[in-house]
């Protein structure tokens, strides 16, 4: 046992219980830095309030480095909440998570684990492009190497959709009930998505098997929101100098917290409707309503603020005429949802902008301006069309999407570069080269391609030439000449 997991043990929480007295009943896919923030942190809570057979068995598809971390600790970590005020941050030791398969290990042990009867909910937080699906038409891109590889080994998978598959194949083959597939990315209807994915795929390897799954498997949508930085030298420091523990796998995190969940599962749940969970039948209003005000600000911010030299997120808010942006953005998305009982989109737009300030929270912009491919369709472009067809205000829609598009460029305007770190770099690329000189040309390009912008979006001549004007003035004047000219003249 090491000196760190012999501190951590000495630890204790006002919330204490003993991990070892129960056993995993959850399989996690993706345990990076927002999971250990949310849903493990929700998990520990149910623990320590109530017991039973919960705990987490983390899998990393990508790095191990993750998993040594936390394996040396025994699946023990420091959470670190920042308030938004000037409160000191609170520590606390989180145990729901028992340990971490790393896929660089073996494939093997991952599926059997899934397989294992006291397992009931398989969760995933893998990002949006990690789901291998074809934005246009819902269906399994079985050209994704991953997706490719696993159709002709199914034994042996790579990608989250191919364990899923193969580990209920082996529960059905063993006469056991399934698990629950449950979705937490940043995807409208992630559940129904999720359930796509795996059957799509499940019908390429057994029609019979796809027929079970479809029968017997919930795929439950949610809606998660906690800001979550990615861990830094910093914070490791940190937690050391203020515990005296040393933990290699510390998260930070702001004070607020959501989390709503269909109520569908195959074989039971941890009370996490005790400990704040909210469920419901019906959670697309809430998935659009985060993926739109927040998420989409989010993005709008990431871009603007990374080609305005800002670092972080709590940077770009400080710039009074970004943050107006936001603001401006944030109202006009929240017209384009349909009114939840009980939620004010006031309330919650100003909501966001104070944590958006928290002046505690390095949220990183080039973190958040990653895989722009994946997330403007549901954050920008879903609803600037919901507007576009009800006459509503696009002006920050069509920003959004001119500031992403003078991302895309992978250029500074004093000439520094940077990577765009996006699946489909390879072809923005190329366009930038091609239209280097031509804004308008640019544009055009970029909605053309497929599986991106939706096609009645992209063929309104009001949005696309909007765009275009944007960003022409972006180019030529300068993106804080163009922010004061759009948050001071209402017609944009």
């Amino acid at each position: 046992m090491t000196d760190a997991l012999l501190k951590f043990s000495d630890h204790k929480n006002d919330l204490d219980y003993d991990p070892d007295a129960h056993a995993v009943g959850i399989v996690h896919i993706g345990i990076g830095a927002f999971h250990r923030a949310h849903q493990a942190v929700y998990t520990d809570d149910v623990l320590a309030k109530f017991g039973g057979d919960w705990r987490i068995l983390g899998v990393s598809l990508r790095s191990a480095e993750t998993a040594n971390a936390l394996n040396e600790q025994n699946g023990h970590y420091h959470l670190v909440i920042r308030p938004n005020d000037t409160e000191e941050p609170q520590f606390r030791v989180i145990r729901s998570v028992a340990g971490v398969l790393a896929a660089a290990n073996g494939i093997d042990p991952i599926v059997e684990a899934m397989a294992q009867p006291n397992v009931r909910i398989v969760s995933l937080t893998i990002t949006e492009k990690a789901y291998c699906l074809e934005r246009a038409t819902g269906k399994l891109d079985v050209s994704d190497p991953a997706i490719a590889h696993d159709l002709k080994n199914p034994d042996a998978p790579r990608s989250a959709v191919g364990l899923i598959v193969r580990a209920l194949q082996i529960r059905q083959a063993r006469g056991l009930d399934p698990f629950t597939a449950m979705s937490c990315d940043n995807l409208p209807d992630n559940g129904l998505l999720l359930k796509k994915a795996v059957l799509s795929f499940a019908q390429c390897v057994d029609t019979k098997l796809a027929n079970w799954i479809e029968e017997t498997t919930r795929f439950p949508s949610t809606m998660v929101d906690r800001i979550t930085p990615a861990t830094t030298d910093a914070l490791i420091s940190e937690v050391q100098t203020s515990t005296g523990i040393s933990d290699r796998a510390p998260i930070e995190t702001e004070a607020f917290s959501q989390w709503v969940i269909e109520d569908s599962f195959s074989s039971g749940r941890p009370a996490w409707d005790s400990v704040g969970v909210m469920f419901t039948r019906d959670i697309r209003p809430y998935e659009e309503m985060k993926l739109r005000m927040l998420n989409g600000a989010h993005s709008l911010m990431a871009y603007t603020g990374f080609l305005s030299r800002c670092r972080y997120v709590r940077d770009a808010m400080s710039d009074t005429r970004i943050a107006a942006l936001i603001e401006m953005h944030i109202r006009a998305a929240s017209r384009t949802l349909a009114q939840i009982d009980g939620v004010d989109y006031e309330q919650y737009g100003r909501a966001l902008i104070n944590r958006f300030k928290n002046p505690n929270i390095a949220h990183e912009t080039y973190q958040i301006a990653m895989d722009g491919s994946q997330k403007m369709p549901q954050r920008i472009f879903e609803p600037a069309l919901h507007a576009l067809e009800h006459d509503g205000d696009i002006r920050t829609f069509a920003f959004a999407t001119a500031i992403w598009i003078k991302y895309l460029i992978g250029r500074h305007d004093d000439g520094d570069s940077y990577a765009l770190r996006d699946p489909r770099e390879a072809e923005f690329a190329a366009l930038c080269t091609l239209h280097s000189d031509n804004a308008e040309g640019l544009v055009k390009a970029i909605f053309d391609l497929p599986d991106l912008v939706p096609a009645q979006l992209a063929q309104s001549l009001r949005f696309q030439e909007m765009v275009q004007s944007k960003l022409v003035k972006i180019m030529r004047q300068g993106i804080t000449e163009t922010i004061e000219d759009m948050v001071g003249d209402k017609n944009g």
